[in-house]
């Protein structure tokens, strides 16, 4: 294996390049490198300055995530980076592209700092639910102050070059060749010029402003879920009131604190699972179809918000529609999207410009001949699906590739009566907007793997999260949220409140309860799901109505000013209302149901009990490739608490065994509960549902 850090000499300064790519992670053999190297450099009478800087395309990313939740290999990174700082000899840092994390931790123990003027650094332990944990805390704000320091850690975003430099992060920024740049200050520097950031209290100019900044972000982050935020702000506390050495300690401690955290390990989870959904027995060895031209034909609002995304995305877009009057009114609110960003500040009006130049619009299906990718949108009716399709294979260039975006509908029936079944691809947008970030990826069975590449690719290129779906009525995302709504209203038959059960779930992390998303995506659709799925409903499952007699009520949910809640406007927040508890009370009385006392534990354990239930049955069927692809789609799809690691994890934190025999309990009175198959061979082999994960 080639070295993991190189030494050369040059004009007297030892440049010590970490070469562990692709981003340079500070792995166990780099920090065992980097301490070798430092030592023999200042061991070697030749050297008078040390320079570190990354191989290829970035100084480093930071630590090497896979080796968190194992026991530490000597040496760790806080002892790297208080041997770079103690080093005899001057340290520079030469920073390109992205230096995050641990990597800026190795940075900031050097006595100076180079950048890349393209270089940006970070400090986003904390989207993993923890803190920097090699000095960065406590070196961060004696350069920097506390206010740039909390701002840089609480949130882990990135900051430029220039930002980091106006900070006192960086010394100088580059003009030139960064390496170059380094080694020519390196040499400069004598043996007196060594500036350990531990001695420096740079950022303490002023202690009342640095102790009022303490003060306002645990005002504003007093209450946050993220145990990680809290230990932050005490961490940077710690770096005012304690000698440099003890600030050390605390943030060790603090770390490992944070580290040991069923928070930490379901978003180190996730980092990983979002990672892993791109490996798929389709994508090996599949190259992508080029895209950049796409069509799309369909219905508003649906086609608007995909035209801005495609647009957005540099693509071009040919959009087809019936009609001349019908044509125009969607251009024109494709148009007055842009016009609204504008307004806003979010897009220049030259950007606009640019991106509506790539907008054609059409009324005959043959103008739609040289689109490299159609996307149909159309109403979920097979017969409208199916003709669209015709037309388009009679239409379209050998190779482009058709989509639909049907959540409900049999993909593989769309292929029956074309001639290209390999072509076709189901890409179902959960919500077309900017934010919402899941597409799942239907995969039928005849779709070539080159053309699931290409839906992965087009996904990503939107800036949105692929996750690969067999085909089941609501696919992944909509499967595991049904089942999660049918637990909450046997609940309510049972005693609890729709409005206690909300608020029971939001008190567990989701940004909505189930009857407040209800409300928002349309009673209606409910109803019309459940009609698609009554062939398949076990005939002695218990069956409730409620939603069905708010429907009779004509309250379809926020897009009627009434569902469950009672809504003024299309944006306010929902009202509880007593005709919905009176329709609660009647639907109890004809069952002979007596309500009873639920709790709030009773309420979550029962949802999320539902929730990985539903997620072992898709694993079952083959519609979910891997747990994890599961806990992806439900916090990018459906609001799940990034925090909590989606309803796969969320059941191996509870623990197999415990969520199988609370369903084994629940399924005594109603068959919905039964606990799926791999509950019994993951418990078997001693297994949870992260076994599966390998795959």
């Amino acid at each position: 294996m080639d070295q993991a850090v190189t030494v050369t000499v040059e004009d007297g300064v030892a440049v010590l390049t970490i070469q562990n790519p692709p981003v340079n992670a500070l792995n166990a053999a780099v920090r065992t490198a980097l301490v070798d190297a430092i030592d023999e450099a200042n061991a070697d009478p030749r050297t008078i300055a040390i320079v570190i800087i990354g191989d290829g395309r970035t100084f480093s990313a930071g630590a090497d995530i896979d080796e968190f939740g194992k026991p530490f290999v000597s040496p760790w990174l806080p002892e790297v980076c208080n041997r770079v700082e103690a080093s005899a000899k001057p340290v520079v840092a030469a920073l390109h592209g992205t230096t995050l994390g641990g990597g800026f931790e190795l940075a900031l123990a050097a006595h100076y700092r180079i950048a890349d003027p393209r270089a940006r650094v970070g400090l986003p332990e904390v989207t993993l639910g923890i803190l920097p944990g090699a000095g960065g805390t406590q070196r961060t704000p004696r350069l920097a102050g506390a206010a740039i320091a909390l701002d840089m850690m609480l949130s882990g975003r990135p900051i430029s070059a220039d930002e980091a430099a106006s900070a006192g992060l960086i010394d100088e920024i580059s003009d030139g060749d960064v390496r170059a740049h380094a080694i020519a200050f390196a040499a400069s520097l004598t043996e007196h010029a060594r500036r350990p950031t531990g001695e420096r209290r740079d950022g303490f100019a002023d202690s009342i402003e640095y102790e009022q900044v303490i003060a306002a972000a645990r005002q504003e982050f007093g209450r946050s879920p993220l145990i990680a935020q809290g230990k932050i702000i005490d961490c940077v506390e710690a770096a005012l009131l304690l000698p440099f050495e003890g600030g050390l300690g605390f943030e060790e401690s603090a770390f490992l604190d944070c580290l040991e955290t069923d928070q930490s390990a379901a978003l180190r989870h996730v980092f990983f699972a979002e990672r892993r959904t791109a490996k798929i027995p389709e994508l090996e060895g599949a190259t992508p179809r080029p895209v950049e031209l796409v069509g799309l034909v369909g219905r508003e609002p649906m086609v608007v918000n995909l035209a801005a995304l495609l647009l957005d995305a540099g693509l071009g877009v040919v959009l087809l529609e019936s009609g001349a009057t019908a044509l125009a009114d969607a251009t024109g609110r494709v148009e007055r999207v842009y016009d609204h960003l504008v307004s806003g500040g979010n897009v220049t009006a030259h950007d606009a410009a640019e991106r509506l130049s790539r907008l054609t619009g059409v009324l005959q299906y043959d103008a739609l001949s040289s689109v490299d990718m159609v996307i149909e949108a159309t109403p979920e009716d097979m017969d409208i699906k199916k003709s669209v399709f015709g037309y388009l294979d009679g239409v379209l260039k050998p190779g482009a590739v058709l989509v639909t975006t049907t959540s409900c509908l049999d993909v593989n029936d769309l292929t029956q009566h074309i001639s290209r079944p390999q072509d076709v691809l189901g890409l179902h947008f959960n919500g077309p907007g900017a934010s919402a970030k899941l597409v799942e990826v239907v995969v039928g069975t005849t779709t070539a793997p080159d053309v699931v590449a290409t839906g992965f690719a087009l996904a990503k290129r939107l800036g949105k999260a692929p996750v690969r779906s067999g085909i089941a009525d609501g696919l992944i995302g909509g499967a595991v949220m049904a089942a999660s709504r049918h637990a909450a209203d046997l609940l309510v038959e049972e005693g609890a409140t729709p409005y206690q059960i909300d608020a029971a779930m939001r008190a567990w992390g989701f940004a909505l309860g189930p009857y407040q998303a209800l409300d928002a995506a349309g009673l209606d659709n409910e109803l019309a799901r459940r009609a698609r799925m009554a062939h398949l409903w076990d005939p002695t499952a218990k069956v409730v109505q409620i939603t069905d007699k708010l429907c009779e009520l004509g309250r379809f949910g926020r897009k009627s000013g009434a569902g469950y809640y009672d809504y003024a406007t299309q944006n306010s927040p929902g009202t509880e209302n007593d005709e919905v508890m009176a329709v609660v009370a009647l639907e109890r009385q004809a069952k002979g149901i007596v309500p009873r006392e639920v709790s709030q534990a009773e309420i979550q354990d029962r949802l999320l009990a539902a929730m990985a239930n539903e997620g072992a049955g898709l694993l079952d069927r083959g519609i979910a490739h891997r747990p994890s692809d599961i806990d992806v789609a439900m916090i990018h799809g459906h609001g799940f608490p990034r925090a909590r690691g989606g309803p796969m994890l969320s059941a191996d934190l509870a623990g197999l065994l415990t969520v199988r025999n609370r369903l084994r309990d629940y399924a005594m009175d109603d068959v919905f509960w039964t606990p799926a198959p791999l509950f019994d061979e993951l418990i078997k082999n001693g297994q949870g549902f992260d076994a599966l994960n390998t795959v």
